[in-house]
């Protein structure tokens, strides 16, 4: 038995609420699927929001640091590499370096749901079990894209801690990540950095 697709399961859910209580009825009214279609192009089609993912593509060298107070150790070097998981839709990206002298690798996806008109990520990494998932929306200048989420804190034992993410576009070459630790306070927030520059030719 062949399987619906998920626009297809949407389409038949559609249908199936415009019809006059279900398909056991005798005559269910015509569904105007091409009205329907017309509508998805809307919430399915990439827009202009997706055009900032293509400034995450390629190589990057990244520095991690730590920049809590009373905590400032050199920055850790590594690298992160971003590719299309889904062209022009979804964004891949995979990085390994170092967060307090252990190694690290972590991963994120990266996109934007026109239906929420948001940002949408949802990062791992090596290091533990937490999957962290944010969203949110560029900032009036556009120089910036404020992503809030949550996370589950083992070390202090706190569930859905609020956290804010920060990516702050520096230039077309060089990008940084700011992770705010919201329930410090209301200053002071920023827990660590990852500053994002593309590697040099020769």
């Amino acid at each position: 038995m062949r399987s619906l697709c998920l626009p297809a399961v949407s389409l038949l859910v559609l249908a199936m609420s415009t019809a006059p209580s279900s398909f056991a009825q005798e005559t269910p009214e015509k569904v105007d699927m091409a009205a329907m279609m017309e509508k998805a192009k809307k919430y399915t089609q990439p827009g202009d929001a997706h055009k900032l993912l293509h400034r995450f593509l390629g190589t990057w060298d990244t520095e991690t640091r730590i920049t809590m107070p009373g905590a400032s150790p050199a920055p850790e070097k590594g690298t992160s590499t971003c590719r299309w998981l889904i062209d022009g839709r979804w964004l891949q990206c995979d990085a390994s370096g170092q967060m307090m002298g252990m190694p690290m690798r972590t991963s994120f996806i990266l996109g934007y749901n026109i239906f929420k008109m948001s940002y949408v990520s949802s990062a791992i990494n090596s290091l533990d079990t937490i999957m962290i998932y944010s969203e949110g929306d560029l900032d009036p200048s556009g120089k910036a894209l404020l992503m809030y989420g949550t996370l589950d804190e083992y070390l202090t034992g706190e569930h859905d801690k609020m956290v804010k993410s920060v990516w702050r576009f520096v230039s077309d070459d060089e990008m940084k990540l700011e992770v705010h630790d919201l329930p410090i306070g209301e200053s002071n927030t920023q827990v660590f950095e990852v500053r994002y520059r593309r590697p040099k030719e020769g």
